[in-house]
C-alpha cells in the first residue's frame, strides 16, 4: 500500500464528517451559500487561503513552473432524498449525484498535499465548482480566470459510481479521446387555449399536442441518427394543468439532447425545433424550443490518459486501477459532463470511482431518489487526487 494511501485512510472519519455535512445541506445550482462556506472554513483551517473565481472556490498548493488542477463539483439535485440514511437531507434536495463525495475527496486531497507542499515539484490548483448539474458552474470559473494565475498546464476529475457490479474503491481511467456526450438542455412551451373539459371543440388542448410531440421526437433518435451514434434525447419533465376538468392553457416540457459528435448534436438541435414547431401546428396549437444550456463533448487528453495508469497505480495499487476500454459494453460514459469545457483548453482525464459495489445492496444508480454511496470510496477518492497531482508534477519536472 502506497503512503499516499495510508494518509488518506488515515483521514477517513474526517471525509465522511466533510461528506455527511455536505450531504445534509445539499444545495442545487449557484445557490451554495452554506457548501461554499463550509469549504472555505475547511480549506483556511489547513492553511490555505481560498479565493473566489465566479461563484466557486479555487485555492493552490506548492509553486513551480508547472500547475496542475484538480477538480470537485459541490451542486446537488432538485430530488426530495428516500434514501434510508440519518443524515439525509431535509429541504427538497439531493446529493443524488455524488457530488458530496468529490468535495469530501478534494478535501482530503487538499490536507494531503498541504502535508507535502514543500515537496510538491510545481503546483496544484484545487477548483471546488458549482452548478455542474446545470452545466453553467464550470464555465463561470473559466470566464473568470480558472486556468490563470497560476498558467493551468493539465487537469482532472473524479466522478463516483454507484450500483455498478465493481469493487469500492476501483478506479477507471477513461479513453483516450472523446468519453462523454456533448449536451444541449432545453425547455418546450407548447401554447393552447384553455377551456371547459366538456368543451373541448372549443379548445387548444396544449397536453395533446405535447403527447404527440413526445411521441415524434422519439424518431429522432430511433430513424434519423445511425445507431452507433449513441444519441439519447431524453424528456424529463412535464407541467400542464391543475384540475381534472379543465383542458390547460399551456404545456411545458424540459429535456436534453446528448451526441458524442458535435455534428450530430447540431443536427438534432435543428431537427429538434422543427419537429415541436411542425407537430403543435397540426393540433392548433404552438410550440417553441428554447436551449437553456449545453456543454460540449470531454476529450481526454492521450499522453494523460496513458500516465494516469502509472500514477494511479503507484497511488493506490495496480489492482486498484481499471482502463475503461476493459469493460464490457461502450467504454464511454453516457452522461455529459460541464468538465468538458476545461478539457477543450488543457489537456485532461476523466476517472470514475467505483462507490457502491451492486453486489453488495448498493441497487440504485445515479440520480435516484434511494441513491446511496459507499463512504469506504472516500479514501481512495483522496488519494487518486493528490497522487495524480503530486506524480504529474514529478514527471513534468523530471
Amino acid at each position: 500500500m502506497s503512503n499516499i494511501l495510508k494518509e488518506a485512510q488515515a483521514l477517513e472519519e474526517r471525509l465522511i464528517a466533510h461528506r455527511r455535512y455536505l450531504h445534509s445541506h445539499a444545495e442545487t445550482g449557484f445557490d451554495l451559500k452554506e457548501t461554499c462556506e463550509y469549504v472555505q472554513k475547511t480549506l483556511e483551517n489547513m492553511g490555505y487561503q481560498p479565493e473566489i473565481c465566479g461563484k466557486g472556490l479555487v485555492c493552490t498548493a506548492g509553486k513551480g513552473e508547472k500547475t496542475f488542477l484538480l477538480r470537485a463539483d459541490m451542486d446537488a439535485l432538485p430530488v426530495r432524498e428516500e434514501a434510508d440514511v440519518s443524515f439525509a437531507a431535509k429541504n427538497g434536495c439531493m446529493h443524488a449525484c455524488g457530488h458530496d463525495m468529490h468535495t469530501a475527496m478534494l478535501l482530503g486531497a487538499a490536507e494531503i498535499l498541504k502535508r507535502h507542499e514543500k515537496e510538491l515539484q510545481g503546483c496544484v490548483k484545487l477548483m471546488f465548482q458549482p452548478a455542474e448539474e446545470t452545466l453553467c458552474g464550470a464555465r463561470d470559473m473559466l470566464e473568470n480566470g480558472l486556468l490563470e494565475n497560476p498558467k493551468v498546464d493539465a487537469g482532472m476529475m473524479v466522478h463516483v459510481m454507484t450500483g455498478v457490479p465493481i469493487q469500492t474503491g476501483t478506479v477507471i481511467i477513461a479513453s483516450a479521446g472523446v468519453s462523454a456526450p456533448g449536451v444541449s438542455m432545453f425547455d418546450i412551451h407548447v401554447q393552447g387555449r384553455g377551456g371547459h373539459g366538456a368543451t373541448p371543440h372549443l379548445c387548444v388542448d396544449p397536453i395533446n399536442a405535447a403527447a404527440h410531440i413526445i411521441l415524434a421526437l422519439q424518431a429522432l433518435q430511433a430513424r434519423e441518427m445511425p445507431a452507433q451514434s449513441g444519441a439519447v434525447l431524453t424528456i424529463g419533465s412535464i407541467q400542464a394543468g391543475d384540475a381534472g376538468n379543465v383542458i390547460a392553457d399551456s404545456a411545458l416540457l424540459r429535456g436534453s439532447l446528448r451526441a458524442y459528435d458535435e455534428k450530430d448534436l447540431a443536427y438534432l438541435r435543428t431537427r429538434l425545433a422543427e419537429v415541436v414547431e411542425l407537430t403543435a401546428r397540426t393540433f392548433h396549437a404552438e410550440a417553441q424550443v428554447t436551449f437553456t444550456s449545453e456543454a460540449p463533448t470531454l476529450i481526454n487528453d492521450e499522453t494523460l490518459v496513458k500516465n494516469s495508469k502509472k500514477y494511479l497505480a503507484h497511488a493506490l495499487g495496480a489492482e486498484r486501477v481499471m482502463a475503461a476500454s476493459d469493460l464490457p459494453g461502450d467504454s464511454r460514459a453516457s452522461g455529459s459532463e460541464d468538465f468538458a469545457y476545461v478539457s477543450h483548453r488543457v489537456p485532461t482525464v476523466m476517472l470514475a470511482l467505483a462507490a457502491g459495489d451492486s453486489r453488495s445492496g448498493y441497487t440504485h444508480s445515479l440520480h435516484h431518489p434511494h441513491t446511496r454511496f459507499d463512504e469506504a470510496a472516500l479514501p481512495f477518492g483522496a488519494a487518486a487526487y493528490a497522487g495524480m497531482a503530486m506524480q504529474y508534477l514529478k514527471d513534468a519536472h523530471a
